[in-house]
């Protein structure tokens, strides 16, 4: 199953996460609700592709959205696009409304959002039905993650 090797990657990396299984959701503001959080606790991770065909991951706070012109000046390339979902799934092994950096079939560069910074977080945790809780500053360490102002 996907969340084992999301849990075996935060494991490998000595991160303490907690993966828990929750009913299933539609949208990103059903899964704040069931977990009793607000949107803005739930970090979308965004698979995003780069001109050249490489990726990275996007972490933004879920009552937010990708701020691309500033996303774009981070990165340091004038294009970025979101791929479709199976080049989503081919990306990181993950489908969409599960990707996580951890466990990606490859690891690509991480860019987080400096509002998760200093936060306990949810995000994906591989697999529909499942969210991760981790501390964002650890995730953020042991991703080497760049920090910075991506969204609006």
């Amino acid at each position: 199953m996907s969340t084992e090797r999301v849990a075996s990657d935060a494991e490998a990396r000595g991160l303490a996460v907690e993966i828990v299984e929750r009913p299933a959701a539609d949208s990103l503001e059903a899964a704040a609700a069931l977990l009793g959080l607000q949107p803005a606790d739930i970090v979308k991770s965004l698979v995003v592709k780069k001109k050249d065909g490489t990726f990275l991951f996007a972490l933004v706070p879920g009552d937010r959205q990708i701020a691309w012109a500033k996303l774009r000046s981070v990165v340091g390339v004038n294009k970025l696009q979101l791929p479709d979902a199976g080049q989503a799934f081919d990306a990181t092994g993950y489908e969409r409304g599960t990707i996580t950096p951890f466990g990606s079939t490859t690891a690509w560069p991480v860019y987080a959002d400096e509002r998760i910074v200093g936060r306990r977080v949810a995000m994906g945790a591989g697999a529909h039905g499942y969210s991760l809780f981790v501390d964002a500053d650890d995730l953020i360490a042991s991703f080497d993650a760049t920090v910075a102002d991506i969204s609006d």
